[in-house]
C-alpha cells in the first residue's frame, strides 16, 4: 500500500522508489502484486508517466485516511519515547488561550525540551495514554490517571468594551441582548441554555442568532462587537483586564469543577515530563 500511495502521489515509480529507498523494480513488483490481489489495474502506464485508473482513484481515497492515521500514531509513539519531547493534549480553547502562553514561558526557561501540543475538543480519558499529559475538565477522579488541579472554571457574559448596555438587574435581562450562540452539540461545553438554567431561567436561542461551534470564535465575534458571548475566565480575563472586553452584569456561573493536568498513573514520567509538570504546577500556584 505504501508503494501504491507513493506512486499515486508522486506520479512516478522511480520517484516513489527514491522516497521509499527501494529500487524502481521493487516498487513495480509491489504494485503488480496489489493489482493481482484486487484483480484490476490501478495505474495506466504511458510515455509521459503514470496515471491512476478509476479503480486506483477509489483505492487511494480509501487508504489515505488510514495511512495518515498510521503515520500520526507512529509519530506519537516516537515523540512519547523521545527523551527531550513532552506531548500534551487539550481542548482547542485551553490549548490556545491557557496552555500556549505557558509553553512559551516554559521554553524560555527550558530551551532543551520540546513541547508538542495536540488540540482536540473530543478529548476523553481514554486517549491520555497516547500522550505524556492531558488537560481534562471534571472532578479529578479518573480511573488509571493521576490528576493535579490547574484552574477553576467560571463562566460569565462579556462583550466589547464600547458596546452600550441597559441596566441589568437579573440574568433574565440578558435575553434582550444580541447573544452570540455556542453550538456545543459535538462536545461537552456550556451554552447559553445551560448558563441560564443555572439561574433557573428558561431560554431558547433566536433562530437568526450568530452561532459558532468553538469558544475562540464566539470570543472573536464579541471582540468585533457583534454581541455578548459566554466567557470562560481562563479565556477572557486577560482581555477584560486590558480593557478590550467588559463583563456584562455581575452574574457568574461557578461550574464547580476544575481543569486538571493528568497522566497515566502506571507509567513513570521521563525526566523532561517531570520538569514540565513541576514547572507548570508551580506556575499556577504563583
Amino acid at each position: 500500500m505504501l508503494a501504491f500511495e507513493a506512486v499515486a502521489r508522486l506520479g512516478s515509480f522511480s520517484a516513489a522508489g527514491n522516497e521509499l529507498y527501494l529500487s524502481q523494480s521493487a516498487v513495480s513488483k509491489q504494485v503488480r502484486t496489489l493489482e493481482e490481489y484486487t484483480r484490476t489495474p490501478v495505474f495506466t502506464r504511458h510515455s509521459r508517466g503514470t496515471e491512476l485508473t478509476a479503480a486506483g482513484v477509489t483505492l487511494l481515497q480509501e487508504i489515505q485516511p488510514a495511512l495518515a492515521q498510521l503515520s500520526a500514531g507512529i509519530d506519537r509513539v516516537r515523540q512519547r519515547h523521545d527523551a527531550h519531547t513532552v506531548t500534551v493534549i487539550a481542548t482547542h480553547a485551553v490549548a490556545q488561550y491557557w496552555l500556549f502562553p505557558k509553553v512559551i514561558a516554559f521554553k524560555r526557561a527550558h530551551p532543551g525540551i520540546t513541547i508538542r501540543i495536540q488540540s482536540d475538543n473530543a478529548i476523553t480519558p481514554a486517549v491520555i495514554n497516547k500522550y505524556d499529559f492531558g488537560v481534562l475538565f471534571g472532578n479529578g477522579q479518573w480511573p488509571g490517571l493521576e490528576a493535579s488541579p490547574l484552574f477553576h472554571e467560571y463562566v460569565y457574559p462579556v462583550c466589547r468594551v464600547d458596546m452600550p448596555l441597559p441596566d441589568l438587574n437579573h440574568p433574565r435581562d440578558l435575553k434582550q441582548l444580541p447573544l452570540i450562540e455556542m453550538d456545543s452539540s459535538d462536545w461537552d461545553c456550556i451554552d447559553w441554555r445551560a448558563w441560564f438554567a443555572h439561574f433557573n431561567e428558561d431560554y431558547e436561542p433566536h433562530p437568526d442568532a450568530l452561532t459558532f461551534n468553538q469558544m475562540s470564535l464566539t470570543y472573536g465575534a464579541a471582540l468585533e462587537g457583534f454581541g455578548v458571548c459566554l466567557g470562560w475566565d481562563f479565556l477572557v480575563s486577560k482581555a477584560v483586564n486590558e480593557g478590550t472586553l467588559k463583563r456584562v452584569g455581575d452574574f457568574v456561573y461557578d461550574v464547580g469543577k476544575m481543569d486538571y493536568l493528568v497522566h497515566h498513573a502506571r507509567e513513570p514520567l521521563k525526566p523532561a515530563a517531570k520538569t514540565f509538570q513541576h514547572w507548570l504546577l508551580e506556575s499556577v500556584r504563583m
